[in-house]
């Protein structure tokens, strides 16, 4: 058990590693500091309680680094073809949308339309009831005169809805 005092630069020639790496190991194992009659720091180390294995030089880590570049590159080609995929659907995403709003827009009209064709159409069959009500109520000239202005007019609105109809 004999202790050592060290610089920072002595202890890292001994135990092979940086100055910069010695000075953490130092720092770690909490060894005993102390300064210098020129300022440089001195450490107190004994060796027989220093259990410290350095670490492989990074050269040996170079092919591991190349692999991983390799991995990163063949992920970002993935991600792009992915987004090129995202926008295509997109694009169908939007065209559909589009779509479907035009599509509502004509079942509403649609549906309008379909309402005041019933409103037309009982209107015109409560015309045609009075119709055959008048008729079989009484034969009269006065009746029959005024029947057929009813009936004209009739004959009126099935044209109007008609041409309505055609025009859609």
């Amino acid at each position: 058990m004999s202790v050592e005092i060290l610089t920072y630069a002595a202890l890292a020639a001994r135990l092979n590693i940086s100055v910069a790496a010695a000075r953490s190991l130092a720092r770690r194992l909490r060894l005993p500091r102390s300064l210098s009659d020129d300022g440089r720091a001195l450490v107190n180390v004994d060796f027989a309680e220093v259990r410290h294995k350095p670490q492989p030089p990074v050269g040996h880590r170079a092919g591991e680094a190349a692999q991983l570049r390799a991995l990163v590159g063949t992920l970002q080609a993935e991600i792009a073809q992915l987004e090129a995929r995202a926008a295509g659907h997109r694009a169908d995403f939007e065209h559909e949308r589009e779509r479907a709003d035009r599509l509502v827009t004509e079942l509403m009209q649609m549906t309008a339309e379909t309402k005041a064709a019933r409103e037309a159409a009982a209107r015109l069959e409560g015309e045609v009831t009075a119709l055959r009500t008048a008729l079989h109520a009484g034969g009269s000239s006065e009746n029959h005169g005024h029947s057929a202005r009813r009936v004209g007019h009739l004959a009126a609105s099935l044209v109007e809805s008609d041409r309505k109809a055609a025009r859609r």
